[in-house]
């Protein structure tokens, strides 16, 4: 057993099992508190809620209560694993959002038969919280059951596979592409992977100003183009009237290539295909398309992001989802918009180019961080994250 599996194991198993727990928020030492908390006293707020089901806000933690939902289909890189595999990921999504936002979670996993039932279950259980995370659920079935959720229900609904990660893309591809001097506007882009990330990504760049016309989407058979009759709805707004069938030909004087697939899909050859200054994100997980030594080694003149902590410029989905729903319940949302997600781009961007306060760079033991082909996207311990984010998210919800 390796050094890090025996230490993640250990992890979760000791000294209890697991990563989360609930505790109470009230004092329940004396018997008038137990008088309070439950029996006779629960009933007060038991009849103001049912007298105006908006009390639930003032009087239960609905309001700060998020619930982390699952059917195990697409768990981090691994697949189908079914809901109980799951729960590890499902807890510690729940320790991310008590870290960096102080949001409760439940965290739930769904054995469903079928998209209808794990719709029908969560919208039975919806009234227990004031938002929905739907979490490493497969495409193309995470399209519908987060529409549908999203007409049933009154309260924000959020796949973060597909917009947690479009938000954090989109933030650091503003930067890059502004790096690089060009405009987002204008660029080529090339996307690596046509499920949930990367349908939601190519969507959120488009609502923020890049044309869709510029936009190549690929997939496990090729270049996505109007000649395939394999094509689900939502790969079908993307389908172009080209000529281009592989990925070389694709990346061929592209000026981004975002890829959120599978390991050691894009070489070096692709890589020196591109156009002038490029902008390389290889975001699949452990293993990115490409690693950056080798995209480097191809080109001195690219800014490269992967999904991982240990190269520079982390795509990190912990730089939105906390923040986005922090500032959704602050505003008590009864949906995420797209122009939240934009505000959360345009948020976190700005933020990457002013200052690093004194604590990040104490938190990740460097002397120096700036603005830059190595820093494009803020840390996730930078504490103004908390302060603007959520605040840029809330003011959009209230526009």
């Amino acid at each position: 057993m390796s050094d890090l599996k025996a230490q993640a194991l250990a992890y979760h198993e000791f000294p209890k099992p697991g990563k989360i727990s609930v505790e109470s928020s009230k004092s329940c030492a004396t018997q008038t508190d137990l008088s309070l908390a439950y029996t006779p006293g629960v009933a007060e707020p038991v009849r103001a809620i049912a007298a105006d089901p908006e009390n639930a806000y003032r009087y239960t933690s609905k309001g700060n209560l998020v619930a982390v939902i699952t059917d195990g289909t697409a768990i981090l890189g691994l697949g189908n694993l079914g809901p109980l595999a799951a729960k590890p990921v499902m807890e510690g999504k729940g320790v991310l959002f008590k870290r960096f936002a102080d949001i409760d979670v439940f965290d739930i996993e769904v054995q469903a038969p079928s998209v209808e039932q794990f719709i029908e279950t969560v919208a039975n259980i919806a009234p227990t919280f004031g938002g929905i995370n739907l979490e490493d659920i497969a495409a193309p079935h995470c399209f519908a059951i987060e529409k549908a959720l999203k007409e049933r229900l009154d309260i924000p609904v959020f796949h973060d596979d597909q917009h947690g990660t479009a938000v954090i893309i989109c933030a650091g591809l503003i930067n890059a592409v502004h790096l690089q001097g060009k405009q987002l506007g204008e660029v080529q882009i090339v996307c690596l992977g046509a499920g949930a990330a990367g349908i939601a990504s190519m969507n959120l760049l488009i609502e923020m100003g890049a044309k869709r016309d510029n936009i190549t989407l690929v997939d496990s058979k090729g270049v996505i183009h109007k000649g395939r009759s394999d094509l689900n709805e939502f790969k079908q707004q993307f389908a172009k009237d080209t000529s281009k069938r592989t990925l070389l030909e694709a990346m061929t004087g592209a000026d981004v290539f975002v890829g959120v697939s599978g390991p050691n899909l894009v070489s070096q050859a692709m890589v020196k295909a591109m156009a002038a200054k490029p902008v390389v994100f290889a975001l699949a997980n452990p293993d990115p398309e490409i690693l950056p030594k080798e995209a480097h080694a191809a080109r001195d003149d690219l800014i490269m992001a992967t999904g991982r902590s240990d190269f520079p410029n982390q795509v990190n989905n912990v730089l939105g989802f906390p923040f986005i729903f922090r500032g959704a319940l602050d505003a008590r949302a009864k949906r995420i918009t797209q122009p939240m997600l934009v505000a959360a781009a345009r948020a976190l961007a700005e933020l990457a180019r002013e200052p690093v306060p004194a604590e990040v760079l104490q938190a990740y033991n460097v002397d120096k961080m700036e603005f830059g082909k190595e820093y494009i996207l803020p840390k996730p311990f930078d504490p103004r994250l908390i302060e603007r984010v959520p605040q840029a998210v809330a003011a959009a919800a209230k526009s």
